[in-house]
């Protein structure tokens, strides 16, 4: 905020106080000669023959209500931020309360996990403590894609397999959740036209054991060798180093009928992971780690 900006709000902030106590002060005075000797001015207004609205001042324990609130809007004012760039003395912010907080709530976090400090992913998956707080890790940071039960969803990796597309070792899970992933399937429709297309369709469903024209998968055997082997492998199998499924199970994260395997052809996929390491610490990080292991494992 510029000093001219600042400036016009405590101005105008003053101002309206300044107002309020004389708009206190101006009708508790009374007007008229009437209300001077306290019968209060007559209306004129009358209801039912014989009810006649007054003009009367408003009760003194009343218009101190209002001073006291006037009072505390202007010692609020001294105390904590409101006019313009002035801080107020005591120095309060809602960032530097925040910061405070999460300090506090840090300490007792640290003092939470440090028993696990010292344990391998792999004992952690192992340990029950472990897990119920990596479950409670996964339900606010994880689930909110991957499924409360880690079953995923289209375009969502299912946890509670042994299906890994960038490898289901304990150091890969820990580099997926640290620093995330960015996962890109070029589009292929220019390249091998409407009837490769098709072709590769075809090829990619026999390599998951489904039925498809065996003379077109044939044809497209040769189109998979020659544009998607570098990334799937000659044998569809995949290649987590780079991120490519293995097109040879029954797990497929965007489907596997005719449809929507010809629009993944065509169009290319593209899918990101956040990268969770500068938000919830290495500590945090494993647990997740030990808790996907833990899913993938037992399938829950």
């Amino acid at each position: 905020m510029t000093s001219g900006w600042s400036l016009f709000i405590v101005l105008v902030t003053i101002v309206n106080i300044l107002a309020c106590v004389w708009l206190l002060r101006w009708t508790s005075k009374p007007k008229s000669a009437a209300e001077k000797i306290g019968g209060g001015a007559d209306t004129g207004h009358v209801w039912d023959k014989d009810l006649r609205e007054y003009n009367n001042p408003l009760p003194k324990w009343w218009l101190w209500l209002f001073y006291i609130t006037v009072a505390f809007g202007i010692l609020y004012l001294i105390l904590f931020p409101g006019l313009g760039t002035f801080g107020g003395i005591r120095g309060w912010s809602q960032a530097g309360q925040y910061e405070t907080e999460k300090a506090a709530a840090e300490a007792k976090a640290a003092a939470y996990l440090a028993p696990f400090k010292s344990m391998t992913v792999q004992q952690l998956a192992a340990d029950g403590k472990a897990m119920a707080t990596a479950r409670n890790l996964f339900q606010n940071n994880c689930a909110q894609c991957h499924g409360s039960d880690g079953g995923g969803a289209v375009g969502f990796p299912n946890l509670a397999n042994q299906d890994w597309q960038w490898g289901g070792d304990a150091d890969s899970v820990v580099q997926t959740i640290t620093a995330g992933r960015m996962a890109a399937m070029p589009p292929w429709g220019a390249v091998l036209g409407a009837e490769g297309v098709d072709a590769v369709v075809a090829y990619v469903q026999t390599l998951s054991g489904q039925q498809a024209d065996a003379a077109l998968a044939a044809g497209g055997k040769a189109l998979f060798d020659t544009n998607c082997a570098a990334c799937h492998g000659l044998d569809g199998k995949g290649m987590p180093a780079v991120g490519a499924p293995n097109l040879t199970d029954d797990v497929w994260l965007y489907g596997s009928d005719g449809a929507t395997l010809k629009l993944t052809i065509e169009n290319g996929r593209n899918g990101q992971m956040p990268a969770f390491g500068e938000r919830l610490g290495e500590d945090r990080v494993r647990l997740l780690a030990a808790y996907a292991l833990h899913l993938a494992e037992t399938g829950s």
